[in-house]
């Protein structure tokens, strides 16, 4: 009897030689002749069991536009240390002491290691960039590096801010997550020359596709999935950081169940029980099941997204890989 696969696992099939390839160049690059050090750090991170969606959004992209060459390859790698940079430095600066499972590059070496080994990768990326010879490429990547940056500086600044909207929400996650996958997508179709519109298509397509992402890890965290996330149910809430859920929750809040919200995420005095009284206020409010509703409908949207490209197996895998974002909350 055949087992099964899902869209990734399809996709990782069909892209298999693409992939080979990408993590060969990736090891390559991660390579440094003077600090030691630096191949260490990133070999942790690289090694450490992800998934390479972005970067495989990159391959299925440029091949379902009809690309040829090897470029993607690069450009594939490129987003991958862009991605392992910025995970470098998230770690840092939310002091996570776990990443897929794994103690954080952080807790191994120190701080200091991890924000310059990312800003390394940082430089090796935009090397990768250069060497396809396609200014568009460079520009969408850069602005996506800056993007990314932004989203975090505004994540600072909303944290423990009880004022922060749905709104301010998706624009931090816009940044710190739906750019890479957008830029990932885009970048695909630029340099197979695909027509403007499936450009924009798959923009428009990794665009809902990391925000539904995103919504979705928000919403497991809550849902006790901790051996897929590398991390505790509730990390999000002892790190006071207002997500989806969350957001909802407060502006639908009583009294004194907004005083609740400003002692555990305003103010950070947390005490035992503290948590399973958040999920009952969540219950209450119905807010898990309207931030479900929300990944769903973006997952929708992403899926939508891709009808202007031709019918093609890629493209049916790319709308099953929405549909496989929100199968974890289903």
């Amino acid at each position: 009897m055949s087992v099964k696969t899902g869209p990734f696992e399809q996709m990782q099939s069909v892209l298999a030689d693409d992939m080979a390839a990408v993590n060969t160049l990736i090891r390559a690059r991660m390579a440094s002749e003077h600090a030691p050090r630096i191949p260490e750090v990133t070999a942790h991170l690289v090694e450490a069991g992800g998934k390479r969606l972005r970067p495989m959004l990159t391959l299925a992209t440029a091949r379902m536009c009809g690309y040829e060459g090897g470029d993607h390859v690069k450009l594939a790698a490129t987003v991958e240390f862009i991605h392992t940079a910025t995970l470098l430095h998230d770690d840092v600066v939310d002091e996570s002491g776990q990443r897929r499972g794994k103690p954080t590059a952080n807790l191994l070496w120190d701080n200091k290691s991890s924000i310059l080994v990312g800003d390394y990768l940082f430089a090796r990326s935009f090397q990768l960039m250069v060497e396809t010879g396609r200014l568009r490429v460079l520009d969408i990547l850069a602005n996506a590096s800056a993007v990314i940056a932004e989203g975090e500086v505004l994540q600072l600044t909303a944290a423990q801010n009880l004022a922060t909207t749905e709104g301010i929400y998706l624009q931090v996650v816009r940044g710190k997550t739906a750019a890479l996958f957008a830029a990932a997508c885009e970048v695909g179709g630029v340099v197979a020359d695909a027509p403007e519109e499936q450009v924009d298509a798959l923009h428009a397509y990794g665009d809902a596709l990391g925000i539904s992402f995103q919504i979705v890890d928000d919403l497991l965290d809550y849902g006790g999935a901790s051996a897929s996330l590398g991390k505790n149910t509730g990390d999000d809430f002892r790190e006071r950081k207002l997500t989806m859920p969350v957001i909802l929750a407060i502006a639908k809040a009583e009294t004194m169940e907004r005083a609740f919200w400003v002692r555990t995420i305003e103010k950070g005095k947390q005490e035992e029980g503290d948590l399973e009284h958040a999920m009952k206020l969540m219950a209450k409010h119905g807010t898990l099941e309207e931030t479900r509703k929300k990944a769903m409908d973006w997952a929708d949207t992403a899926k939508s997204a891709l009808k202007p490209l031709p019918d093609s197996e890629l493209r049916g895998l790319l709308e099953d890989l929405a549909d496989f974002v929100v199968s974890r909350i289903v």
